[in-house]
């Protein structure tokens, strides 16, 4: 894996987060029928926050192993 395709990977990432993010913060009633308040709002969003942590964490990982092999 290149460089150039891990970026690419990043990119596509923060594409998926924002849309995410965007989509919780528009929505007016969840998929059980839950009316969203800013509480509810909020908790969904801490979680989508330890995704993106985790999926950070790894990506920093791969760009080090990507950068030590070139």
């Amino acid at each position: 894996m290149r460089i150039r395709s891990w970026w690419i990977i990043n990119v596509i990432w923060l594409a998926v987060f924002l849309i995410t993010t965007i989509f919780i913060l528009i929505r007016k009633v969840d998929g059980a029928g839950v009316v969203q308040t800013m509480p509810a709002k909020g908790i969904a969003l801490a979680v989508l926050g330890i995704f993106f942590i985790l999926v950070l964490i790894c990506q920093l990982i791969m760009y080090l192993v990507i950068r030590k092999r070139q």
